[in-house]
């Protein structure tokens, strides 16, 4: 990109007002890339006045900021210091005048709202806290969090982070299998669920996959039950109790525990799609420190901004925003269901009748909407927005545009933002005070120290390589829960002392960075190598593309040939002529050379639960092979499997 494709240009009000533009401006920095560079010239310092800038509350200072001993890979932060995550989130704003402040808004699939100040969100915590204390619960155990996305869910986060037991979300798709692997693999002692989601108007039980779960050996001694729906359920005597009778006779007064910086607030298992899902472990210290920072700074939230992300509780996405607008003490919203239940207008209905100002949708999701037709858009009024969110996966330009032009109104940045479970934070992420092109993610985040290397680790510009940090950040996994050799092999075996994210990234001539998806999905034909990505986005051009998948098949002579998965969007059907169509669409872009061989149509794709194609899956399946082996149990409907095996 060149900056004659800059698509947004801040405005005053950003440039001077935003609270990036007041940090830079109390540093003494006029230009964000001269901020940018004394960001990671010595972290120490960056990070001793982004946390003062925070207003980070400690319950005592660490001593030592940043501990290298032990190399990068096991890099201690804030050492000596105590704190906790309720601390900074909820206890500090009910002894604030934010008290009576809305923190939370929750609407449900049937359209009904319930909100929350943060004195009634921290009373229902204490309760909450008071009732795992007296259950016998204690600092440094696990509680599983098996809910959709309710209230509750996020008392429960709270209320585990009050009394130092690690959170663990899963997501509520989860089949028996998937459920109990992560509950005894982090040896979780409670279990907390609901009878039933609610989506579509449909309730889809829960408690019964729990209970099919824990004919496993695992080590949950009881089981807190949320009644969100109209189902009857089993109820295991001295085991089971709903949520109303274990809190009901508890006090809304409770002490909030004084933790080590490094104590572990947080697991959250990856959705890896081979082998064994990885266990992502959080310190209290680093998941306010990555939101706090990304929420303040990035996203520019300010008193009265309320942000909403679509996600579900299992997904990183949910603990992010709401430790990071609730650290800054800012509102969210919630939403259960899905966004274009029951008319494909939900969304936009939600963003106006509840006056959102911050949106944050997956370049997948983004998609979908793009298919339900412009109208459904333009019928609401959606100028309290002001910022825009995605992260998740690759965008292509299209959608990166309708989402722009069309949900922006060409007003609000897309902060496109990336990082991954394993980082509890953002690598890259824009600023509001930069100019944007399509598709950017800006720069590294402050304080960040990325790169982009060649294969043989040399630093290079203005081509795609592979995606590393050179030093750590405080939000980064403690390592892989019980599997620290698999950590190293992971991120710190290609070049020592350097994180290897995984992905394909390249810095342009301008300076703006792109992601063209992971590195191991990259194809490579007659020694050409692509990345799926970028045949996708041209791809997407097409009016006929809702959709699609790219995968590298065997090929006799090239090595590898290009074969397309495609969802087509309303009206079209699939012909031959079309498939044609759609190869002549992508040699616009990459050349007859890498002309796709396949065009397959399909009615779904499989995806997992944070709406990334599971590339891996597709190809064993379409090959015949073997997919026993892979840990699926992150995928948000298995069946979609089944489309690649029916594709025409």
């Amino acid at each position: 990109m060149t900056n004659e494709d800059v698509i947004w240009k801040p405005n005053e009000d950003f440039l001077q007002n935003s609270n990036i533009a007041l940090l830079m401006k109390k540093l003494g920095f006029t230009d964000y890339r001269e901020f940018l560079d004394w960001s990671v010239k010595d972290i120490r310092v960056f990070w001793e006045v982004i946390l003062e800038d925070m207003n980070f509350q400690w319950h005592k200072k660490y001593h030592t900021l940043l501990d290298l001993n032990n190399g990068f890979p096991w890099a201690k932060w804030f050492v000596g210091g105590v704190t906790n995550i309720t601390t900074n989130c909820l206890d500090r704003h009910v002894l604030s005048e934010r008290k009576d402040q809305v923190a939370l808004i929750w609407e449900s699939d049937e359209g009904n709202q319930i909100s929350f100040t943060y004195n009634q969100l921290s009373k229902k915590v204490n309760k909450l806290s008071n009732a795992m204390r007296n259950a016998g619960l204690k600092s440094g155990d696990v509680a599983g969090v098996f809910l959709p996305l309710l209230p509750e869910a996020v008392i429960t986060m709270y209320a585990c982070f009050k009394n130092g037991i690690a959170v663990l979300p899963i997501f509520s798709g989860f089949g028996p299998e998937g459920l109990a692997e992560r509950l005894i693999h982090s040896k979780a002692k409670i279990l907390f669920t609901s009878n039933g989601a609610v989506r579509r108007g449909k309730v889809i039980p829960l408690k019964n996959t729990v209970d099919i779960a824990l004919q496993q050996e695992t080590f949950i001694e009881k089981v807190i039950l949320v009644e969100r729906a109209d189902l009857e359920v089993s109820i295991n005597k001295g085991r089971d109790i709903t949520w109303n009778e274990f809190i009901s006779s508890e006090s809304d007064i409770a002490e909030t525990e004084n933790l080590p910086a490094d104590s572990i607030s947080m697991i959250m298992y990856t959705s890896g799609t081979t082998g064994k899902p990885k266990g992502t472990v959080y310190s209290h210290a680093g998941l306010m420190s990555g939101p706090g920072r990304e929420l303040k700074y990035c996203f520019d939230m300010r008193d009265n901004d309320i942000m909403f992300w679509v996600t579900d509780f299992g997904w990183v996405m949910a603990p992010y925003e709401l430790v990071g607008s609730h650290f800054n003490g800012h509102t969210c919203f919630l939403y259960e269901s899905v966004p274009n239940h029951p008319e494909p207008d939900r969304l936009w209905k939600m963003i106006s009748d509840s006056k959102i100002t911050h949106l944050g949708l997956s370049p997948t999701a983004v998609r979908v909407l793009i298919g339900e037709g412009d109208h459904w858009v333009e019928k609401h009024d959606l100028s309290t927005l002001r910022v825009l969110g995605s992260t998740g996966e690759p965008w292509d330009i299209e959608s990166y545009l309708w989402y722009f032009n069309k949900v922006g109104a060409k007003k609000c940045p897309v902060m496109n933002i990336s990082g991954g479970t394993e980082i509890g934070a953002c690598i890259l992420q824009p600023l509001p005070v930069m100019e944007l092109t399509p598709c950017t993610l800006g720069a590294p985040a402050m304080g960040t120290d990325a790169d982009v290397f060649d294969d043989q680790g040399n630093p290079v510009r203005n081509e795609v390589g592979h995606l590393v940090l050179k030093q750590p950040i405080p939000s980064l996994t403690m390592g892989f829960l019980n599997d620290s050799d698999r950590y190293l092999e992971t991120y710190f075996s290609r070049w020592e002392n350097i994180w290897y994210h995984g992905d394909w990234a390249k810095v342009d001539e301008e300076g703006f960075w792109y992601l063209f998806g992971r590195s191991d999905d990259t194809i490579k034909v007659s020694g050409k190598r692509v990345g799926p990505n970028e045949i996708e986005s041209e791809l997407q051009k097409h009016p006929g593309v809702l959709e699609t998948a790219v995968i590298g098949t065997p090929h006799p002579v090239k090595g590898e040939a290009i074969t397309c998965f495609i969802v087509l969007a309303n009206n079209y059907k699939a012909t031959d002529d079309l498939r044609e169509e759609l190869k002549d669409q992508a040699v616009k872009y990459l050349g007859k050379s890498l002309r796709p061989d396949e065009i397959k149509f399909v009615e779904f794709l499989p995806k997992t639960r944070s709406a990334k194609i599971v590339r891996g899956a597709i190809k064993k399946i379409y090959l015949g092979e073997d997919i026993q082996h892979m840990d699926l149990s992150s995928l948000e409907d298995p069946s979609h499997l089944n489309a690649i095996k029916n594709a025409k």
